[in-house]
């Protein structure tokens, strides 16, 4: 497992050698008990300004949550850094001889400058017939998070605006569907999740596991 993480690390700075410091190299480790901590490996950290030792991603939990046979990797879609910066992302999940899912081996490259040129050239040709605009994007990109409590936060901001009002005037069914969005996104594997959304939604730990078993 240890020869697996060293050629890891070997590939991510090759990697970050040749496409330059646009480009950020992220290892998770998923082999040890500190979830808070899952990063292990970095290169070009100064993309998203995450260290060694930082929290993990939301797609980290997501995996925790599926089962390893059902997780593919995932190439070529956007994220987004604390400061708007726009990045293309690629995932991939590194496995151990039984199939677990081990380490996650996430390349993110700074394509902003790149999105600028291409805006500026597309001004340059636009004409009024069939215009197609837009980025080329699905959806909106998935901002980056340093630690747990902030991924915490983003899951929860995210599963309100999916029902579309504010908590004061959710009913039960309001409050279930947003239990089971954070359950679908590995959000009750972080600590004391279920303490903090609970008191968010005004009804007991036990309402909450009932709504958890209603998926």
């Amino acid at each position: 497992m240890y020869r697996q993480l060293d050629f890891l690390k070997q590939l991510a700075h090759g990697l970050a050698v040749q496409f330059g410091s646009s480009c950020e190299i992220v290892i998770h480790d998923l082999t040890g008990k500190e979830l808070d901590k899952s990063i292990v490996y970095i290169e070009n950290g100064e993309v998203s300004n995450r260290h060694t030792g930082d929290g993990p991603s939301g797609i980290v939990l997501e995996t925790l949550r599926k089962d390893p046979s059902e997780v593919k990797d995932r190439l070529a879609y956007l994220t987004r850094t604390d400061d708007g910066r726009i990045l293309k992302s690629s995932t991939l999940y590194i496995r151990d001889e039984k199939g677990r899912i081990a380490y996650i081996f996430s390349m993110n490259y700074d394509i902003t400058s790149l999105l600028a040129v291409e805006t500026a050239v597309h001004s340059l040709t636009h004409t009024d017939q069939n215009d197609s605009s837009g980025d080329g994007s699905s959806g909106s990109p998935q901002k980056i998070t340093h630690n747990v409590t902030e991924l915490l936060d983003q899951l929860i901001e995210q599963a309100i605006s999916q029902v579309g009002k504010p908590v004061a005037l959710m009913n039960k069914d309001d409050k279930i569907a947003v239990v089971q969005f954070l359950n679908n996104a590995g959000a009750f594997l972080i600590t004391k999740s279920g303490d903090k959304v609970s008191s968010l939604l005004g009804i007991s730990k036990f309402t909450l596991y009932s709504y958890m078993d209603k998926g």
